[in-house]
Formats: structure tokens, C-alpha cells, sequence
């Protein structure tokens, strides 16, 4: 076959399967190109999932009708001021969106730049452009893009559904809605409801509230803002808790200049920094923006330009890796609000078995069930002329549990609670201080502790609500803190055994773990081949006091396998770390004096990451007033 030149119509077919690869792509230039036109309001309207239609419509600068000729022309553009592709400031610079559009669908372009008396409207289709030709437009651009991909049938079989190239498309919309906080945006779609994001401010509470309106207020309550700097790049935005993280890395946006990007650089730093706080299969919400010097990033490596390259990616991947450590650590221990948030759903009716809500209660006869804004002091049953105080009232609404339990059908249903027995034990093993709590620990971030519930989870009481703690998970992040402590500064303290201890394993356990012993012993485990499929234990960690060590000899085997030599030995000693934490904690089960329960609190609020154990579980769960009151029926 002899060579030739390609006729420009193919040529720009050929450019269009480059940037516009779906619906979701087209309609990302659009947008761009009205960002960088300076638009303050921008709307788009999407039919057949942007196959049939994608209507943007902004009121930007405008064009004349000069630039509305030149504007599809191929590498027209009006983002460049010269030749230097250093220092790329605006979302768009290539002027390759417009004409591969233009040559794989019908596109229109009217627009009306200020201080024009008349819009202007061009047209192509197929790569063929019309004349340029008086329109009607108050002001602003209005770009619609029909039959996407008519001039390109193939790429048709390609697409995914209608209700799938539109949840694509409104995730590009959000992207940049995120970016560009001081824009309203609103989206028009036919399979779903309309989307408006009014305009924000364009400073930190502005961009809080966009992520909220966009996210969702749950994203915003369980996030923590981040803002740190290092060698000339600027880091700000929000992170989200530890344990409000998802099971994918979609609701992670990265922001570099302004421009929503999907960054490898980026990406593993985020993962890098939560390594210590979320199990490897869960991936925290975040959105990060990123202000570096043009010259200091290539935002030209593709064509959609969703990828960028940095200068110094090293410097990039420590500032976002210690800005979102120091974020996590600081200030006192917290934890997702979505836990007390669906325990207050309980007080909806309809969620309890058998369709009864809080409110209804199934066991009580309907003539002894009180009206919700019933105040018990009052109640006949109440001494004349006292007031009950706390321990009569636990002690009243204990009675009363138990008549409940015991289901009033036995004898409710004539006589009300007269064979009943209310002197019955709680069925939950609940262990009060004595004393009333000191008001100096009410005031504490995660309060006093008053009761040990199964022997498993501390109730303590805050001036405005109760904290459950999860005693095991709790300790286990302390020792883990501790112990990385430890290694950091002077390494950790050893006890001798009096008599080494002999552990006996399945052979290639004990292989792989004597293989490691050098790893084993910078964290204070002193081992030694003892035989086959033995080992033989002189040595542990003074933090692990009175721990299983056969037991976390085999737990240890278990995971030996993943320490692979592509880990850096860091990662490596800080997972045998986290399993030697897990078996030196205090076990559930274990019943703890009030003292020991408080000494355990206020150890956890001066802990780094306290709020979640090395699994990546919630450590305590705060319930306000406001949602027992929900549990209650009493709001």
C-alpha cells in the first residue's frame, strides 16, 4: 500500500476517539472551556445519557463572530499567550475539544460576547462546517451537541447504558463543581432528578460548604480540614475519618491548580498515610487540592488531561503523607457520626420486628402505654409529695424492663403486672462506680467512665451525652502507638524469659518466621530455630506484658507470607507491631476496676489515632442527648 497523507475529515475522527472517548468526556471540555471563559453560573442539560444531547450553557465572556469561525478549527485556541507550554494556568490549552466534536456529531455554537448588540451562531456536523450566522442569545456561549458519535457508529456499541453514561457524566460535573466552589452549577438529566449547587465563597468555609452540597453533610461531619506547605506547594482540603471509609477509592478527588486530576503520585500517598488507620481493602473520602508552581507540574502527558506528571513528585508525596498524618493525629480522638446516627433511626416507627417503632410497645397493653409526652415523676405510682432521685429512677425503669421482658401475656392481660416478680436481674452484667463520676472528668472529651458492660465495653457519661468504649480495641491502639514510639526513639525494652518457651508450629510456619529473625528482633521478639517446626522464645517486648506468645507466634506465621521484600522493612515491623498490639491489649472479657476504666479514657485522648484500633474499627461510638432522646421518642 503507498504512502499518503490522511484527509483531514479522518484526521479528526482519529483525534476524536483521543479526547472524546464517551458522553462524560465531551461534556468535561465544555465545561472547562466555560470555566476558563469565566463563567459564574453554568448550566447542563443531558439527553440519552449525552448520546442524543449535551446542552452547556454559561454566561462567560463570549465570542464574536471571528472567534466563533476559528473557534473549530483545529488547534485554535485562546489559553496560550505564547509558545511556552511551561506554565499552563487554564483548564483547557490544546483547541483540539471543539473540532473533534464538531467531526463525530452535530454541533452548535451561538454565543454573545459583553457589549454586543447580536449573538452569533456556527454549526457543524460531520466535520463540515457552516457559514457563521446571526442568533438569538441574551448573553454568554450555549454549545449542544447532537447525536454524539452518528459520524462514528462503531463507537456506539462502546457506550454503556443511558443510565450509566449519565452517572459518568454528573461525576465530571461534580469534579469540577468541587474545583470551582465560587460557580453555580445544575444539572438536567431525564432518568433522575435535577442537580443545583448554588454559589459558594471562594476561601476554606466556602470550599467546606461546596463539598458538603456535592458530598453530601455526612462527607463534611466526618472530615477533618487539612492544610500544610513544603518547598512551594500548598496542600488544603478535607480528609475524612478513618472510620467513615469506603469499600472503593471513587469518592477521593484530587485537585491540582484547580484541575480534577486521577494522580498514581497522589493516590499512594493517600494510602501511604492511612496505612496505620484502615484495613488494605477500605479507602478513605477525601478531597485534596493541590496549588503548585505551573512550571513545577506537566499537565500535557494525555490527551484527556486527567493525568499530570510533577517535577518533584518525592516532595509532593511527603507533604500530602505528613500534612494528612498530622491532621489524623491532632486534636482529640474522634469517630464517623454514622454510628449514633442509625441507632437514632430506631426511633422511627416501622423499624422494630413485627413493624413496631419506638413508641409502640409490643408487650404493654394498649390502655397501660403511656402518651410519648408523658413526665413518669408525675405518675401515680410515684411516692406523694417525693421526687425520685437517680438510683430510685434506675432501680423503677429496671422493674419495669424486666415486667416488659417477661411479656405482660401471662398475666397482663387481666392483671396487669400483679404476678409479675420485678425484683429480676438485669440481663445485662452493667458495673457502676460507686461514687458519683468527679465533674472534672465529665468534662473531659470522652468523660467518666461509670459502668463496664459484658465485661467488654466501657459506658463512660459526658456533660452532654455517654461514650461506649470498646476496651480491647482501645488498649490495642495504645500499645500499637506505644510500641511505634519505642522503635522510633530507643528502640523497644526486652524482657528475659526465665525459662525460654517452646513453641511448636506447623514446619513451614516455623521456617518462614525463623527467616525473619532479625526483623523479629528489632521489635523486641528474640527467637531461634528449636528443631523442626519449633521455635524456641528467649526474648519479648516488655509492652506485652503477660501476653498469649504461642498464640501470636501463630498469628504471626499466618501473615509471614505477605512481608514480602518489595515492603520497605518500615512496613513491615509496623504489621508484626500491630499484631503484637492486638495480643498485648487488654482482652474482652476481662473485667476492669472504675479506676482501671478512667485510667484507659484519658490514655486514649492523649493517643494518636485513638479513635479507631489497627483494624480500622471504631475504638468508642458517642451517643449526645439529642439521639438517646431520638431512641426515646422525646424529639
Amino acid at each position: 500500500m503507498p504512502l499518503r497523507l490522511l484527509p483531514s475529515t479522518l484526521i479528526d475522527r482519529i483525534a476524536a476517539g483521543e479526547v472524546v472517548e464517551r458522553p462524560a468526556a465531551a461534556l468535561k471540555e465544555l465545561v472547562e472551556n466555560a470555566l476558563d471563559a469565566g463563567a459564574r453560573r453554568i448550566e447542563i442539560v443531558l439527553d440519552g445519557g449525552g448520546r442524543r444531547l449535551i446542552r452547556v450553557t454559561d454566561d462567560g465572556g463570549g465570542m464574536g463572530p471571528d472567534e466563533l469561525a476559528l473557534c473549530v478549527e483545529r488547534h485554535a485556541t485562546s489559553k496560550l499567550d505564547d509558545e511556552d507550554l511551561g506554565a499552563i494556568a487554564t483548564l483547557g490549552f490544546r483547541g483540539e475539544a471543539l473540532p473533534s466534536i464538531g467531526a463525530v456529531a452535530r454541533l452548535s455554537i451561538t454565543s454573545r460576547p459583553a457589549g454586543s448588540a447580536v449573538a452569533h451562531e456556527v454549526r457543524v456536523e460531520a466535520g463540515v462546517k457552516a457559514p457563521v450566522r446571526p442568533a438569538a442569545l441574551g448573553g454568554g456561549t450555549r454549545v449542544e451537541v447532537r447525536d454524539l458519535f452518528f459520524a462514528t457508529p462503531a463507537r456506539l456499541k462502546f457506550l454503556k447504558s443511558e443510565r450509566a453514561e449519565t452517572a459518568a457524566a454528573l461525576d465530571v460535573v461534580r469534579r469540577l463543581a468541587l474545583a470551582r466552589p465560587e460557580v453555580a452549577f445544575s444539572f438536567i438529566a431525564e432518568d433522575r432528578p435535577p442537580v443545583s449547587w448554588a454559589a459558594q465563597g471562594a476561601g476554606p468555609a466556602g470550599r467546606r460548604a461546596r463539598i458538603a452540597d456535592v458530598l453530601g453533610r455526612e462527607v463534611a461531619a466526618n472530615a477533618l480540614a487539612v492544610e500544610g506547605g513544603r518547598g512551594g506547594v500548598g496542600l488544603t482540603g478535607l480528609a475524612g475519618l478513618p472510620t467513615f471509609s469506603k469499600a472503593n477509592a471513587l469518592s477521593q478527588y484530587f485537585f491540582v491548580n484547580g484541575r480534577p486530576v486521577r494522580d498514581k503520585v497522589l493516590i499512594g500517598a493517600v494510602r501511604a498515610a492511612y496505612a496505620d488507620l484502615l484495613p488494605s481493602d477500605r479507602h478513605p473520602v477525601l478531597a485534596l487540592f493541590l496549588e503548585i508552581d505551573p512550571r513545577e507540574v506537566d499537565v500535557n502527558v494525555h490527551p484527556a488531561k486527567t493525568e499530570v506528571r510533577f517535577r518533584d513528585a518525592g516532595l509532593v508525596r511527603a507533604l500530602i503523607i505528613r500534612t494528612l498524618i498530622d491532621a489524623l493525629e491532632a486534636g482529640v480522638p474522634r469517630t464517623a457520626t454514622t454510628t449514633a446516627d442509625r441507632l437514632a433511626l430506631l426511633a422511627r416507627p416501622g423499624l422494630l420486628p413485627g413493624g413496631e417503632g419506638v413508641g409502640r410497645a409490643p408487650h404493654l397493653p394498649h390502655l397501660l402505654r403511656p402518651p410519648l409526652d408523658h413526665d413518669w415523676r408525675t405518675s401515680w405510682a410515684a411516692p406523694a409529695g417525693a421526687t425520685l432521685d437517680d438510683r430510685a429512677a434506675a432501680g423503677f425503669a429496671e422493674a419495669v424492663a424486666a415486667a416488659y421482658d417477661a411479656g405482660a401475656g401471662a398475666g397482663a392481660g387481666a392483671g396487669g403486672f400483679g404476678g409479675l416478680d420485678l425484683d429480676v436481674a438485669p440481663s445485662v452484667d452493667a458495673r457502676a462506680a460507686a461514687a458519683p463520676a468527679p465533674a472534672g472528668l465529665m468534662d473531659r472529651p470522652l468523660g467518666a467512665a461509670r459502668a463496664q458492660l459484658h465485661e467488654t465495653y466501657i459506658l463512660a457519661q459526658t456533660r452532654d451525652g455517654v461514650v461506649i468504649v470498646d476496651q480491647h480495641a482501645a488498649h490495642e491502639r495504645i500499645v500499637y502507638e506505644r510500641l511505634k514510639l519505642a522503635m522510633a526513639r530507643d528502640g523497644l525494652k526486652r524482657q528475659v524469659l526465665l525459662l525460654p518457651l517452646v513453641v511448636e508450629l506447623d514446619p513451614s510456619e516455623a521456617d518462614r518466621l525463623a527467616e525473619r529473625t532479625e526483623a523479629l528482633e528489632r521489635l523486641g521478639l528474640v527467637l531461634e530455630p528449636f528443631g523442626p517446626g519449633a521455635l524456641l522464645v528467649r526474648e519479648v517486648p516488655a509492652l506485652l506484658g503477660d501476653a498469649d506468645i504461642p498464640a501470636l507466634l501463630r498469628e504471626l506465621a499466618e501473615h509471614a507470607e505477605e512481608w514480602d521484600d518489595a515492603l520497605p522493612l518500615e512496613r513491615r515491623l509496623l504489621h508484626v507491631a500491630a499484631t503484637m498490639a492486638c495480643h498485648g491489649s487488654v482482652r474482652a472479657g476481662r473485667r476492669l476496676r472504675p479506676e482501671e476504666m478512667d485510667a484507659l479514657l484519658r490514655e486514649m485522648e492523649q493517643t494518636p489515632n485513638a479513635g479507631q484500633c489497627n483494624h480500622g474499627r471504631p475504638t468508642f461510638v458517642t451517643l449526645s442527648l439529642a439521639d438517646i432522646e431520638k431512641l426515646f421518642a422525646r424529639r
